[in-house]
């Protein structure tokens, strides 16, 4: 009987979704005719498409104590392109790499000046690195009860889900006091690893058939090393694996404030919305293939190289090849080098610059080698081709997405995971902008746009 009902509604939502697409495919046209907006009308009205202008810089707005990007510098009145900065909090992120060379908890480091605007002492990262580590705690059977259900190869709106399920159990959900909020962001900052993964392993077991092993962190460990003992079998890792993912961690948790996803979590803020909310919105955003995507279009990009190019030393073949991809002969014909330059920096991505390192170092130590010299050699003949065929006003360079997709091929992180570990480093960042949204600005986010809507006299129904 109960077998006969399952097959009774699996009938019935199998008709409706017939049914649905059938009426979509022919009314589809309508949005296409009514929803058309001329570009020419941008230029004329003076709209900022996308809240950039012509040159591709950031329409302004918003103050932010957090961050800052550098790209250009001011040369006797004259915006002059540069080697691009990225500070956390007035230090620069190169710097805060260096002074971690050798310790552990990096990311936390970062984690506690982002969120508390000073380094931390060594006693109060102790105290921090704990607090993180007592928050990789999920409710009781919410690994089974939520993220277990539903399993899903989208790992981020398997997060997102699970970031919404975790206010029914805050009876201090909507509560917007400052230390309230903290408590939830630190909170989440722990569990978001634990989402990420728990979440990989439910979808591979139930939809590609894997083991499913559910490993507890260990409370003495770092994120960066929870991160590489919930995700593998055997819970083991190096010590360079880890600090190379401490480090991936860092340079990703923040970027200047102007990204989409870190807006969203201000516009959802800024409407007195409740933690919970706001970080699933900015979840949202980041899973965008505009947004969080970047360094799997590199890599899948990467794949297609290597199949045609067998020399990974013939600089002349990869020169070819990769002038193909951007007349749009080769690949996904976009006429793009995925990987190749950003949308703030001009001469180079700082966080390329002292994350390329360690990339060199994880790939001598995992013999990648061969794969290492097909990368250095498309970052140096890249922008050259770039910048003859495209009329670039700021120069081209490798950004961090170039790398940290082979990073985390390396380190055997599935590919289902590169976003979901952006999003893991970025909750430090949308926390600490949240957080800034709710001291600072008390006032709603609400742009204007320019309606281009004209009068229509109503027709009656029987007559149109």
């Amino acid at each position: 009987m109960q077998k006969d009902l399952i097959n009774f509604i699996r009938r019935n939502y199998m008709e409706y979704m017939e049914n649905l697409t059938g009426y979509v495919e022919k009314q589809s046209h309508l949005c296409q005719q009514h929803d058309n907006i001329d570009k020419e009308l941008y230029r004329k009205y003076g709209v900022k498409r996308g809240l950039r202008d012509e040159n591709g810089q950031g329409v302004l707005t918003g103050l932010t104590n957090i961050s800052q990007i550098i790209a250009f510098k001011d040369v006797d009145g004259q915006k002059v392109p540069c080697d691009g900065e990225l500070l956390y909090r007035g230090y620069d992120v190169q710097d805060l790499v260096k002074g971690g060379k050798g310790k552990r908890h990096i990311f936390e480091e970062a984690a506690y000046l982002l969120l508390f605007g000073e380094l931390p002492t060594k006693a109060q990262l102790t105290e921090f690195s704990g607090v993180i580590s007592e928050s990789m705690n999920l409710p009781t059977n919410f690994t089974r009860d939520v993220i277990m259900k539903a399993p899903s190869v989208d790992i981020m709106n398997s997060m997102t889900r699970s970031v919404l399920t975790l206010a029914s159990y805050d009876n201090q959900a909507t509560n917007l006091d400052i230390d309230n909020v903290l408590r939830q962001c630190i909170g989440l900052i722990g569990t978001f690893p634990m989402m990420a993964v728990y979440g990989y392993h439910a979808y591979n077991h139930y939809e590609n058939d894997g083991s499913m092993y559910i490993h507890r962190p260990d409370k003495d460990a770092s994120v960066a090393e929870n991160l590489l003992r919930m995700l593998r079998p055997d819970m083991k890792y190096t010590e360079l694996e880890a600090r190379v993912l401490d480090i991936a961690l860092l340079l990703h948790m923040e970027h200047g404030g102007g990204n989409n996803s870190t807006f969203t979590t201000r516009v959802v803020t800024s409407s007195g919305s409740d933690t919970y909310s706001a970080i699933a919105a900015a979840l949202s955003s980041l899973k965008g293939r505009k947004h969080g995507g970047a360094n799997l279009q590199v890599m899948n990009m990467m794949d297609d190289i290597k199949e045609h190019i067998k020399d990974y030393h013939d600089e002349e073949a990869i020169e070819a090849y990769l002038d193909k991809l951007l007349n749009k002969q080769a690949y996904d014909h976009k006429g793009l080098i995925y990987g190749m330059g950003h949308a703030v920096y001009s001469l180079s991505d700082p966080r390329e610059k002292v994350f390329k390192a360690f990339v060199e170092q994880l790939a001598a130590a995992k013999g990648r080698d061969e794969d290492m010299a097909l990368y250095n050699n498309i970052e140096k003949i890249a922008p050259r081709l770039i910048a003859k065929e495209r009329k670039i006003y700021k120069g081209v360079s490798p950004n961090v997405d170039f790398y940290s997709g082979f990073v985390y091929e390396m380190l055997g992180i599935p590919r289902e995971l590169y976003t979901p570990l952006f999003a893991v480093a970025r909750i430090v960042g949308w926390s600490a902008h949240r957080i800034e949204e709710l001291v600072t600005t008390d006032k709603i986010i609400r742009p204007a746009y320019k309606s281009l809507v004209t009068h229509r006299d109503y027709v009656d129904r029987d007559a149109r």
